[in-house]
């Protein structure tokens, strides 16, 4: 398997002052071969193995290592029962990292789980209050398993302490099933300053889904298309609050990330998921699955095949490696959604340039020098200067307002990625200039946006796993 909106950025000009294995061992290559929700035609049908986003950061409480957090299952309903939503235990989940500027993978991390009923005569997904992972009226329990894969081999993570097995975070029912739903439930420590999680979470990802895909009629800019607001001017509406994910994450030293023998380095990440060739519906209920793995999802950067990439492209693009990304270069320097934008928004007002987009080639595709270069190979992946330090007051316009620790510098849980992404498109000062930090942040496009600026659900964790716990059943009641 092999490994992805961008901004602006800097020319060199950005930080002249940034500073340019194992669980703990090695991992050997696997024989096969990136916000994103409902992104393409076929993972649309099997959302339990749907990439919706991806998130890589210095930990800003342990800035010696690097927080890895990849989501899965979109507009999850907490109220879904009695079959509450959980991983797949016949499709493989993985974390990929590229260290040498390749685009190949260097350090895959490969999670694979197991679902358990203690008792199969009830319908009950908990049969009384559930207190801790392993609770015996959790009915159905879910366990994990993270492998370690490297070009020398592969290792097994094991939890640490009195923990025999990695366990996944219940379900958030309601006040009678989880009267308490701690904070950090579910984590669990694997030694050396290195920590796993996975189960569900509020959705961070937050964007006016509604008008966005409405032909792209911005709320706050109905009914007109204006750049400027009109005086009744709509706020946006979060397409995802109240709902969840489900969350794989990670925190490592960043000297299991990077290249030997640097301690800090720029690395591409992308999350993918892949199931077997074959799958066999059988007369008694049960299903056979079979024959080589086969990639059915990837993400690097967001939104990249929800607008970047046509329909007619979107399952080759999630089935192909970000080795390969060069063959869709032509939908970054030609992005349809900067004519649109030219469309409903100016010109005079919006002059978006179309055409010769290696502004977005080298913040998508490449990284930008003396930011996240990782060389000319082009591929979508997240990439994540480690030497740059977490900041105190991390700004949601990331790299564009000047705050480097955020996106496209890696993402964090609070980035705006689409106001950020929809400003690039939008940038109507050329190719050349495109590329001095900032300019796509001046007006007028410092006034585009979806009206959603922040994740309007559970408030972020200060520690990991940081993502937001997940929302209750009981009291979900959509958007409203």
């Amino acid at each position: 398997m092999r490994r992805g909106v961008l901004l602006l950025a800097l020319a060199g000009v950005v930080v002249a002052s940034i500073a340019a294995a194992a669980f703990v061992g090695a991992v050997g290559p696997s024989g096969a071969t990136a916000s994103s929700h409902r992104e393409a035609p076929l993972i649309a049908d099997d959302p339990s193995v749907d990439n919706t986003d991806l998130y890589a950061f210095v930990s800003p409480n342990k800035p010696d290592t690097v927080t890895i957090i990849a989501n899965f299952i979109p507009f999850e309903d907490p109220a879904g029962g009695p079959n509450y939503y959980r991983f797949d235990p016949t499709a493989r989940y993985e974390i990929h990292v590229d260290n040498d500027g390749d685009a190949r993978d260097d350090i895959t991390y490969r999670f694979r789980f197991k679902t358990t009923v203690s008792n199969p005569n009830t319908f009950l997904y908990n049969t009384g209050p559930i207190t801790f992972q392993n609770d015996p009226d959790l009915n159905v329990k879910q366990t994990y398993t993270i492998e370690k894969i490297t070009r020398f081999g592969s290792t097994q993570a094991t939890p640490t302490g009195a923990a025999q097995v990695l366990r996944v975070a219940p379900v958030n029912i309601g006040p009678r099933s989880n009267p308490v739903y701690n904070l950090t439930k579910g984590v669990s420590n694997l030694g050396g300053n290195r920590l796993a999680f996975a189960g569900p979470r509020d959705d961070p990802f937050f964007f006016d889904l509604g008008s966005g895909f409405d032909l792209l009629g911005l709320r706050p800019f109905n009914p007109f298309h204006n750049i400027k607001p009109p005086a009744n001017a709509e706020a946006g509406v979060d397409g995802l609050k109240n709902y969840n994910v489900h969350t794989i994450a990670l925190q490592v030293p960043k000297t299991d990330l990077v290249k030997a023998p640097n301690a800090d380095g720029t690395i591409g990440i992308y999350a993918s998921t892949s199931r077997q060739a074959m799958r066999v519906l059988n007369g008694d209920g049960t299903v056979s699955n079979s024959g080589d793995w086969v990639q059915v999802s990837r993400l690097g950067n967001p939104l990249i095949n929800e607008v970047v990439i046509p329909i007619g492209q979107k399952d080759f693009w999630n089935a192909s490696d970000p080795e390969d990304d060069n063959q869709f270069l032509a939908r970054y320097r030609s992005p349809e959604l900067s004519t649109l934008v030219n469309v409903l928004y100016g010109p005079p007002v919006m002059d978006a340039p179309t055409d010769n987009r290696d502004d977005l080639v080298a913040v998508l595709l490449t990284g930008v020098p003396g930011l996240n270069f990782t060389g000319d190979t082009k591929a979508d992946l997240l990439r994540l200067n480690t030497a740059i330090p977490p900041t105190a007051n991390p700004n949601p316009m990331g790299v564009l307002a000047g705050d480097f620790q955020g996106f496209p510098n890696g993402r964090r849980l609070i980035d705006d990625v689409a106001d950020i992404e929809i400003r690039a498109f939008a940038c109507g000062y050329g190719p050349i200039l495109n590329a001095a930090l900032g300019l796509c942040n001046l007006p007028p496009n410092d006034t585009l946006s979806d009206g959603v600026q922040t994740n309007a659900d559970n408030a972020f964790l200060s520690q990991f796993p940081y993502a937001a716990i997940p929302n209750r059943g009981y009291e979900h009641t959509g958007h409203k």
